[in-house]
């Protein structure tokens, strides 16, 4: 049995055509609609016009966005003898042998 959308959804809703919207239009119209107390995440379409069977017309791209993705990685290497060096000077934030499994074992 499907739910049926809340008030808050169903009047945010309401406030959106169901046509394309420019960046310029979308951007203020998402910011008013929003009904959360945190920061929603948003789904972009874009029609850019281009035919990706063409080689010349790949879109391809990365951006870096201002805030990361979010928490950062942390690398831990298992390893003995001198491994254990090389992962110290590659970087590693943890590294030992069996040392660091007991500890794994004895937090779970």
């Amino acid at each position: 049995m499907a739910r049926k959308p809340g008030k808050k959804y169903t009047a945010a809703a309401q406030q959106v055509l169901p046509r394309p919207y420019s960046l310029e239009e979308a951007v203020p119209l998402v910011q008013k609609i929003k009904f959360t107390k945190f920061d929603e995440t948003v789904e972009v379409h874009m029609r850019l016009g281009v035919d990706p069977k063409h080689a010349d017309q790949m879109v391809r791209g990365t951006i870096v966005l201002p805030n990361g993705l979010g928490r950062s990685k942390k690398v831990l290497v298992i390893a003995s003898g001198d491994k254990i060096r090389e992962a110290e000077a590659a970087g590693a934030d943890f590294f030992g042998g069996e040392v660091m499994v007991a500890k794994i074992q004895h937090e779970n």
